[in-house]
């Protein structure tokens, strides 16, 4: 597992690794095969290393004495970003970035699992990006994504499908789901739309009128 690369000109999205937990090679290796942009968050990049992937940006805020440069060589060309904001988490950091490069869209693995508060900051704070980037935090059981007012997508019959709300959602429509919600609200901590499915193969379309609503389509 070493290149990316097969696309160009940011035609598909970029792929952020953090430091939680690993996902499986297979996925990795998906991920990589068509993003034209990898970002290695600081706190990852000796693990990222050993799987022999090609880096074009290291970011962080390289504190605990961590020294950058010595990449410049096993990774040239390799783009290093120091951000020593502490206001912000590495993962914010590495969005900005993208925003200033303009790149409309990310793939993110290794954001959750280890520490709890770690996992529910990368997934929570992807609301406040919601208008100038799309971010998609992948693992090996879930895939979890902000959506629009108004989504819609085909799926297969049984797809498990998660709606978490973040804070406050109402007006929640859905079709074709095994609890359908009607004029629903969803608020976390008091209800949740979890472990939902799909009915029958075809299209799922979910819409919100206000609030952040995630969905995670989930794998056991």
């Amino acid at each position: 597992m070493s290149s990316h690369h097969i696309v160009r000109d940011d035609q598909e999205p970029a792929l952020i690794i953090a430091n939680g937990a690993a996902c499986q090679p297979e996925l990795l290796g998906q991920l990589l095969e068509w993003s034209p942009l990898v970002i290695v968050l600081d706190s990852a990049i000796e693990r990222v290393m050993e799987l022999d992937i090609k880096v074009d940006v290291l970011l962080g805020d390289f504190d605990r004495d961590f020294n950058p440069e010595k990449y410049q060589t096993t990774q040239f060309p390799i783009e290093i970003i120091h951000t020593p904001d502490q206001n912000k988490t590495d993962l914010e950091k590495a969005f900005d970035y993208l925003i200033s490069r303009n790149i409309p869209a990310v793939n993110v693995v290794w954001a959750t699992g280890k520490r709890a508060d770690h996992t529910i900051t990368n997934i929570t704070n992807i609301t406040r990006y919601r208008d100038v980037l799309k971010i998609v935090i992948l693992d090996d059981h879930s895939k979890v994504f902000l959506l629009p007012k108004k989504f819609e997508k085909w799926y297969p019959a049984q797809t498990s499908i998660s709606l978490i709300p973040i804070g406050h959602v109402t007006g929640i429509h859905s079709s074709n789901l095994f609890y359908p919600l009607q004029d629903d609200t969803l608020t976390i901590g008091y209800r949740t739309g979890s472990s939902n499915h799909v009915t029958q193969d075809g299209i799922v379309t979910i819409e919100h009128e206000e609030g952040d609503l995630l969905l995670m389509e989930c794998i056991d």
